[in-house]
């Protein structure tokens, strides 16, 4: 249950990322935004350095969910930041580094955490914790972001408001939607149900868990990266269609070995060159709806693209359970990637963006 309340923020972000576009000014520009939110992840954090969990345990959930909400609010203003100051040809390689951090960082604080408490107690992972969200900060606080500065010549309520018509009337709009509403079907269906899946055809939990630290891990920081580089070569719209159709056909592929009764070692194979192929795809993907945001709108309308993506794990996730239920994992893993090649109509409707 605590785990589902602290992912609610970050789903909902898009409902107050409007108030990150809008209430801005000249001397209060995305990167304020992002600065202020990580300064109070941290606050959120402090009391819990001496509040007991099992005498506290309400103020340590209401801190834990103040602590959310600042983190999404944070990574609202970091894209929003990368939207307006990026150059469009480094959009992918960014998007791949961006990716690569945060499976990197993951990693330290996920299975890493577990072995600093293990030796030095919670307190040492929460000060660890703390070092990094204020340590960054010193970053931000020493780069200075022109191109941010340019969008906030004028009224920014005024550049808001006329931008939130123009894209709502904008046809990209609303086929970089139903693109991010219905490619990842077959990616986000198998990643739901990979874990359930590989320990039902007889893998172990210990050999699952490693399965999933380190290979998965490795193979989507690869892909993210050498995704990025290839996203940035050329047309985004071919690059992103490339990589979909390649990752729908190993997902299938998973699906059919699992139908014929493959190995298991065969299928966990096939299952990392996926995590590969989802690597390139998410890579190149956030770089086009990078270029499909209006930078005056840097906040909302990525958001915005973003809850897609979560909208589409979500239908995804049900749909590939309901599949499991009547056809097996087979069935799904063929199924799944087939709907999610409807996200190539999205594509065409799209103009042509570099």
């Amino acid at each position: 249950m605590l785990t589902a309340l602290l992912v609610l923020p970050w789903t909902g972000k898009f409902l107050w990322a409007p108030l990150v576009d809008a209430l801005r000014s000249v001397r209060w520009g995305f990167r304020n935004w992002a600065i202020t939110a990580q300064l109070a992840m941290g606050a959120c954090l402090i009391p819990l350095l001496w509040l007991e969990p099992t005498e506290h345990l309400d103020i340590w959930i209401a801190l834990l969910f103040a602590h959310a909400f600042f983190a999404a609010t944070q990574d609202v203003a970091i894209d929003a930041l990368a939207v307006t100051t990026t150059d469009p040809q480094q959009r992918g390689w960014l998007n791949g580094a961006m990716q690569a951090g945060m499976l990197l960082g993951r990693s330290l604080f996920g299975g890493g955490a577990i072995l600093v408490a293990t030796h030095f107690g919670w307190h040492a992972v929460l000060i660890a914790l703390l070092v990094a969200i204020w340590g960054s900060v010193i970053f931000l606080c020493n780069t200075t972001f022109e191109t941010d500065q340019k969008v906030l010549q004028s009224s920014v309520w005024s550049q808001f408001s006329s931008s939130i018509r123009q894209a709502i009337s904008a046809r990209n709009t609303w086929m970089g939607l139903g693109f991010a509403l219905t490619a990842g079907a077959g990616f986000e269906a198998m990643g739901a149900l990979a874990g359930p899946f590989l320990v039902d055809q007889g893998v172990s939990v210990n050999v699952t868990g490693v399965f999933f630290g380190i290979p998965v891990v490795l193979a989507m920081l690869f892909g993210g990266l050498v995704g990025g580089k290839l996203a940035d070569r050329g047309e985004r719209r071919r690059t992103v269609a490339r990589h979909l159709g390649l990752l729908c056909i190993l997902v299938s592929l998973v699906g059919i070995a699992t139908l014929a009764g493959a190995p298991v070692v065969v299928v966990m194979g096939l299952m990392g060159l996926v995590y590969i192929a989802i690597g390139l795809f998410t890579a190149a993907s956030y770089a086009l709806f990078m270029d499909l945001t209006d930078p005056r709108l840097g906040a909302t309308q990525f958001s915005t693209f973003m809850a897609a993506t979560n909208g589409c794990e979500a239908w995804a996730a049900w749909m590939a359970g309901r599949l499991v239920a009547s056809a097996g994992y087979g069935a799904a893993f063929v199924v799944m990637p087939v709907i999610a090649l409807t996200g190539w109509f999205f594509l065409r409707g799209l103009s042509k963006s570099k």
